[in-house]
Formats: structure tokens, sequence, C-alpha cells
């Protein structure tokens, strides 16, 4: 099917008529050394088919062995989720048959995760607190990756052949499985973008995985299903797989939410499937019939033993737990003196880390949260993307906000400097000097300026030696707009009123 042909209802009309219940499964993949059963390397974009191993490739007579620090840090991710660890773990066998997976099955853990039974309290735009809880968290390994050549779309219908490369098969994954999510309404996209943004910030917080999205460090199964106002049964759901943007979420989940109250309104029932994101139209097609755990044949892995804890080690990995974000934001709106608002605005927006790091980098608070909420922000969102995706780092806003600081640019020249840098023209002070944008210090050019914009408003000047003040502001811009705002606005203020005998 193509992407986008589905009928849908407008969001508002489905909200209307039903009530949307959610489900996630959010795989996050661990930034240990090596593998999760093997000592291939993990690591990400190295030469295909280079970090392999006998055991990642399935080969007769290898044995696999669990990696322990893959184990601490999934109990680290479980006491994080407020989750219960297992005294005991096993793992099983979820046998399926796919070119990504050379053995056949993946390892995984069915009847006994390593985590269970936890919650999450997730904080909304305007404050609103929804706690989702979680069933279970629990290891497993990667599969690889296949790359469709040919076609149109990238995917394996319509391609000339498909290339796997087993690099990720084995890396280590936790996968993070919500209970159903009921009462979140019309803020269901909303809450889906949120989880996803808070499950990533703690595994990044907790430093078990590098947590970027682009890279599939994070990827979101996102389960959507509709009932009718009133009706406590489900609905059929559907599971969007491998949703790997914070915004490809809360879209997805709008979307599926629009697509499926228009097939219950036709009065055809919904087909438990899995489904496939397309961002460019920013819409879902049909995958492949959803399979229950049966369809998975799981059985206990033969050749692994089971992973035992006791509750001396559980509370040394709680000790090294750092500082959780819900006290971090807390800690950090108090140290930066930002209001609810502007700390909630910030939150929002995605800069906090940003603002964290260009403060530690040495701008001021204020000064930060002007860059990444102001020209930083707005520039991203032409460019349709996060804000840390735009290129700018926290080593930038220092140079920029220096520049400005030393008087050597103004706060409208330092966006053109930005300008010059994003396009590649190198160092914030190379792009001043190459376009010629510093700021006019000269006396002499800015009387020349002061003198022809007063000349040009001499009503404004009479109304200046009248006592009105506040109409230098005229004749300011009219000397920015001359020196093409390369003037410093405030040293031109000082010498209108000089020049006109009027003390300011």
């Amino acid at each position: 099917m193509t992407a986008g042909t589905d009928e849908v209802l407008s969001f508002d009309e489905a909200m209307e008529k039903y009530d949307p219940v959610l489900g996630f499964e959010v795989h996050v993949e661990l930034n240990t050394r090596t593998k999760m059963f093997s000592s291939a390397p993990n690591a990400f974009g190295d030469v295909p088919n280079t970090n392999v191993t006998p055991v990642d490739l399935g080969l007769p007579g290898v044995l696999p062995v669990v990696n322990g620090v893959a184990v601490e840090s999934a109990i680290k991710i479980g006491l994080a989720l407020n989750c219960s660890i297992a005294e005991k773990c096993y793992f099983a066998r979820k046998n399926y048959f796919y070119p990504d997976t050379p053995k056949n099955f993946q390892t995984s853990q069915f009847e006994d995760p390593i985590a269970y039974d936890g919650s999450i309290d997730i904080e909304l735009a305007d404050g609103t607190v929804f706690t989702v809880e979680i069933e279970r968290a629990h290891m497993e390994e990667d599969a690889g990756k296949l790359t469709h050549v040919g076609g149109s779309t990238g995917r394996i219908q319509g391609a000339e052949y498909s290339l796997v490369d087993y690099n990720r098969a084995g890396v280590p994954l936790i996968e993070i499985v919500t209970k159903p999510i009921e009462g979140a309404g019309a803020r269901a996209p909303e809450l889906a973008k949120a989880y996803v943004a808070a499950i990533r910030e703690i595994v990044k917080n907790l430093g078990v995985s590098d947590a970027r999205m682009e890279r599939g460090n994070v990827r979101c199964d996102a389960n959507v299903s509709l009932r009718p106002h009133g009706r406590e049964q489900f609905g059929t759901r559907t599971e969007t797989k491998n949703v790997n943007s914070l915004r490809a979420v809360e879209h997805a989940v709008r979307y599926e939410i629009q697509r499926h109250a228009a097939v219950l309104d036709s009065g055809t029932p919904i087909l438990q499937e899995t489904r496939h994101w397309h961002e460019d139209t920013r819409s879902t097609t049909s995958g492949r019939p959803k399979s229950d755990a049966d369809d998975y044949r799981y059985f206990p892995e033969p050749d692994l033993v089971p992973v035992v804890t006791d509750e001396a080690w559980i509370e040394t990995l709680r000790a090294s737990l750092p500082e959780p974000p819900a006290e971090r934001r807390k800690r950090l709106q108090a140290d930066w003196g930002y209001s609810d608002a502007e700390f909630r605005d910030v939150v929002n927006a995605g800069v906090m880390t940003s603002i964290e790091d260009t403060v530690a980098a040495g701008v001021g608070a204020v000064a930060a949260r002007k860059w990444w909420m102001g020209e930083i922000s707005r520039r991203a969102k032409l460019a349709d993307v996060e804000p840390s995706e735009l290129g700018v780092t926290p080593e930038l806003v220092v140079e920029l906000q220096g520049l400005i600081d030393a008087g050597k640019i103004n706060d409208k020249l330092s966006r053109d400097v930005l300008d010059g840098v994003l396009a590649g023209e190198g160092t914030p002070a190379e792009v001043v000097e190459q376009r010629g944008l510093a700021v006019v210090s000269d006396d002499g050019p800015l009387l020349d300026a002061i003198d022809g914009a007063l000349a040009a408003q001499p009503d404004v000047a009479d109304k200046i030696r009248g006592g009105k003040i506040q109409a230098v502001g005229a004749i300011v811009g009219g000397v920015m707009k001359a020196t093409r705002g390369q003037a410093d606005a405030g040293r031109v203020r000082e010498l209108i009123l000089q020049r006109l005998g009027v003390e300011g």
C-alpha cells in the first residue's frame, strides 16, 4: 500500500467518539564495550560484517556468554524505573526466521524478566503529570541490519536485492514494556512523545546508552487501540515499529488514532498488525499480521545459566545511580534562576541539556537560554529538526557570546555570524572578519551617521531638544540603518544626546 492512502478521520472527530489506549515497547541499545553474548566489539559505523564472531553468526558448536556489564546496566535501568529486580531470571529463545537473525532465534527473556512492576511519572507541557506503569524491562540481543537496494521506498517491497550487516547482531538491548495506558484522551500523542523522551533521558543520565535516536540507540514500537467512549474492553491494537525520533512517535500515534477511527466508523474491524512509519508523508502502511507470544515458540535457552541477583549487589548498584532526572531539573532551575514557566518552556523545547552544557562551558544562564530558546530554536524549526540536531555546539555559543561581551559584534550581527558558521565559512571570528561584521567603534564614522540622521529628521531632533528624550530611538534607528546594524546602539545614543546638548 502506498503511504498516506488510508482514510483518516480528523483528530478532533476521533476524540469525540473514541478513547485511545496506548502501549510502548522501547528498545534501548546499551553502550557496552562488547556484545551481549560474545566478545565482538559493540561499535557503530564500522565496515559492515567486521564486528562479528562465530557466536553472532550462530555457527555450529558455539556457546554464548552473558555480558556482565549489560546485566548491571539492565538492573540500573530497572531501578531507575522503580521496578522490582528478580532474584533469579532466565534467558529464552524467541524463534523466528529472518535474514537479519542468523541463528533463526533471538536470545531474549520471556516469563522471567530481570525487572518488573515499575512506574514513571511523565510531566506534559502544562505541568500535568501522567503515571505510566512499567510491566517489565528485559534483556535481549539486537538483530542485524538489512539494507534494501533498488526501488523507491528503501523497503523490501520493490527492492532489487538486499544486503545484511551483522555488526548489530548481538548488540545488548533492554526492552522496556509498559502496561496499557488509559485516560490520556486527546493528549495521547503528546504523552507518547514525552514518555519516550523521559526514557531516553533516563538511560542517557545513567550512562548505559548513547541514546542517539538517529542511530537507533533508542527505538519505539508504539501500540495504539481505540474503544468507543464508555466501553471497558480494549479495542484491537496495531504496533508501529521502530519509530526513531520523538516527533515521529507523536505523529505516528496521532495518525494511527485517526486511521483507526476511520476504519471503525466504516464498520470494518481493525487488523492486528505491525505498521511501518513514513516520515515523508507522516503516515503508516501495513507490515505483517502481529504475532502473539505463542507464535514465537519460546523455550528456555539451554546454553545460558540463570542470572542470580542478591540484595547487596542491587543496593550497591542503587547507590551508584546518578541524580534522578526529576531532581536534576529542580536543581538546574534553582541554579539558573528561571521561573516555572521559563523552565517548562526549556524542557518542552528539548534544550535543557544544551543549556546545561553551554552554562558549563562558560556562558551565563540568561544568555544561554536566550540563544537556545531564541535564534537556535527558530532555525531548528525552519529546518524541521530538533535544536540539538542543528549543528550548534555549546562551544560555538561561547564564542558568539564572547564576541558580543567584548563589544566586537551586537545581537543583530551575531545572527549573521551564526549564519556564516552554519554555512561552513569558518569560526565566528573568521566570519566576522570575512563578512566585515565588526561593530563600528570609531566615533568618527558614527558622528557622520548621526549628523545624517539628524538632518533627515529635524522635527525629531527638535523634540529631543525640547525634553522628549524617548524620541532619540528614531535617530538611533536611522544610524543603525546607515551602518547596517554595525553600530553600538548604546554608544550611538550617548553621542546623539551629546550632539544635541541634552543630558540623558
